[in-house]
């Protein structure tokens, strides 16, 4: 085995990289680490490593190629290992991995082996798997179109691929700085029909540094040149795919960039200004106008809402409420629009866009709007929330209860659970005994919301960021998972300090996330509150 470090200017973490490869055991044949001209000591520091470890050989480029694709075909290139596999400089292998990819390519004589990637937040360490259902259990795939959700994993790091089986196919990434150059390398790969093995191990830590100097490409959103860049590669990925005759893997890789791509970069417009969101839309329109029916069809509803916003308008319209149907889980928020025939529409002003799959999508799946505000005060703090009916669908369920469960953002644990029961609320305002509604609205009939004031014990949680997630009951057992709705305006979102008999005194500010969902951040003691009020002031006067 062959394992490809590929690195630039990262002096500081390509040695742990290939120390990863290394410690792999005798399996790996061969670290090959490829320095991509850097300027800050990495190919001597890794020189001096391969003096003391005859396994690694350094492959130095003479001129910098401004991305990730040439340095990983020089690592293909230099392998000479019956297996190569690709690393990147932050990132690790961990232990074991070598050997789990390794025995499956061998027993399943497979020209491909994937396993599980987790992508591990820096300093905080949290943990979110990529693409988990793809390896839930070992299996082979005889032929990637037998398995079309492969085209989802556009990552090349968690694979292990057979030398010559590259070199005989003539796959390789896209030369110099080509952004997203996985989408494609991938593609080739796909077209070309290996046989495939999936393992349920771990076998690559993506390391995510939010706060690096300079972010990596996936996470450097920003500019409209990263949204262009991951058109383009989207769309070649999709004509490698449609050339080979791959039409199936084809139109799974259109809606792969509706779910996934689309409701991304949708969900973070409210971040941009006026002119990047005006080239996001015009861009995005002339791409999904390549899209026939066909495409969209397979794509979850989320992302296909979307993506027929987009198209029927030709400037950025209601963009609140698409990042909020872009969101995971989605929302759909009031108006409740419906066309002359009494079909559901998006609104008055885009009736096109129809909406007519709520009325038989499962509860547990519809897009569902809660309202959240919560009221810090020396008394005791209260979240106050509105769920929204929606085409009647919420009344013929009958919510009965709410969970608020308040999620730490660094580690994914929830810190505290509350449950209040739904109050109805009728339709001209007024409360009503119960959660239980009659089969859809009417005059004086149906409520058009439940409420729930629910106390929130803010002492449990302690310093942190804090995410609110809701689990809303049924009446049949039935239940649904969300977020909610940041309510906004005069005075909602204020930063409070309330006292606390555990802490002292904790600073409160809830605050909306780039999908409008409400979130928390807390700060215990006096010294951290003024902490708290530094970090902003310095940000306000950055």
């Amino acid at each position: 085995m062959s394992v490809v470090v590929i690195g630039y200017d990262d002096a500081a973490h390509v040695a742990d990289a290939v120390r990863s490869a290394l410690a792999q055991g005798p399996a790996v044949r061969e670290v090959v680490a490829v320095d991509d001209c850097s300027a800050d000591g990495s190919a001597d520091l890794l020189e001096r490593l391969a003096r003391d470890e005859p396994r690694l050989r350094v492959v130095r480029r003479a001129v910098n190629s401004g991305g990730c694709g040439t340095p990983r075909n020089d690592g293909i290139d230099a392998a000479t290992a019956p297996y190569v596999m690709f690393l990147d400089s932050d990132d690790v292998l961990p232990p074991g991995a070598v050997d789990a990819l390794l025995g499956a390519a061998r027993r399943h004589g497979a020209e491909v082996a994937a396993g599980l990637c987790v992508r591990r937040e820096v300093p905080s360490g949290r943990e979110v798997r990529w693409q988990p259902a793809l390896y839930a259990a070992e299996a082979v795939v005889p032929h990637p179109s037998r398995h079309a959700r492969l085209v989802h994993d556009t990552l090349c790091v968690n694979k292990l691929y057979r030398t010559r089986f590259l070199r005989e196919h003539g796959i390789r990434f896209p030369e110099g700085r080509f952004p997203y150059e996985d989408f494609v390398f991938g593609a080739r790969v796909l077209a070309a029909g290996p046989r495939m093995a999936l393992v349920p191990d771990t076998v690559y830590v993506w390391h995510v540094r939010r706060g690096a100097g300079h972010l990596s490409i996936s996470l450097d959103r920003a500019g409209i040149d990263n949204w262009r860049s991951r058109i383009t590669a989207d769309g070649q990925a999709y004509d490698i795919l449609l050339a080979a005759g791959e039409k199936r893997l084809a139109r799974a890789a259109r809606a792969r960039f509706v779910d996934r791509s689309l409701r991304m970069y949708a969900r973070e417009l409210g971040l941009r200004d006026a002119a990047y969101r005006r080239q996001w839309w015009t861009l995005t329109r002339a791409y999904l106008s390549t899209f026939d029916a066909g495409d969209l069809a397979p794509a979850p509803a989320p992302g296909r809402i979307v993506a027929q916003v987009v198209l029927a308008s030709e400037a950025p319209c209601d963009l609140a409420r698409v990042s909020e149907v872009a969101a995971r889980p989605s929302r759909l928020r009031p108006p409740y629009a419906r066309a002359a025939d009494g079909t559901p529409v998006w609104s008055a002003d885009l009736p096109q866009v129809t909406l007519e799959h709520l009325l038989f999508r499962p509860v547990h799946l519809l897009p569902v709007a809660v309202d959240a505000e919560l009221r810090p005060r020396a008394r005791g703090t209260l979240l106050r929330l509105r769920l929204h009916e929606l085409y009647g669908r919420m009344a013929r369920a009958a919510p009965v209860s709410v969970d608020a469960v308040f999620v730490d953002r660094d580690h994914g644990t929830a810190g505290l659970t509350v449950t209040s029961a739904l109050r109805a609320e009728a339709p001209d305002g007024r409360g009503t005994a119960g959660g239980a509604a009659s089969a859809g609205p009417g005059p004086g009939g149906a409520p058009d919301a439940w409420t729930a004031e629910v106390p929130v014990a803010l002492s449990a949680l302690g310093s942190g960021t804090w995410d609110l997630r809701l689990r809303v009951r049924f009446h049949d057992g039935t239940v649904r998972e969300s977020t909610a709705h940041a309510v906004t305006g005069p005075g909602r979102l204020r930063r409070s300090v309330v006292p606390s008999a555990r802490h002292g005194v904790l600073l409160v500010q809830p605050y909306a996330t780039q999908a409008g969902s409400l979130a928390l951040r807390l700060a215990t003691g006096g010294r951290g509150a003024a902490g708290v009020l530094r970090g902003r002031l310095r940000r306000l006067l950055h």
